[in-house]
């Protein structure tokens, strides 16, 4: 059958797709930080929702179904290990010091 992706999950699946196959879920399982990695296994497509990244892949036919439970420990893993966002701007009552703001108009 086929394994759809997409990354906007605006556009996901379409509304022919979720008609032809996410009909009778079976089973939901979480993965990854906060269970953001959502597999909803349905009879005959499974559908994985990474809402860190906002990626949605479809897997339909028995072949591709049996892909997204690798895919869904795949994108676990990474989120898991991936380093986390540095900020390059901290305000300044966070980097430690104290400054004094002073009217430099009224001298």
């Amino acid at each position: 059958m086929g394994v759809f992706r997409f990354d906007d999950k605006y556009t996901a699946p379409t509304q022919e797709q979720r008609e032809r196959y996410m009909i009778g879920m079976i089973e939901e399982k979480h993965f990854g930080p906060e269970g953001q990695i959502v597999l909803i296994e349905y009879p005959d497509a499974v559908y994985l929702k990474d809402d860190i990244e906002n990626i949605r892949i479809l897997f339909t036919g028995f072949k591709d179904k049996q892909k997204a439970y690798g895919e869904a420990i795949r994108l676990a893993d990474h989120h898991e290990h991936k380093a986390p966002h540095k900020n390059l701007f901290a305000p300044g009552h966070k980097t430690g010091e104290h400054t004094e703001f002073t009217d430099r108009k009224s001298g």
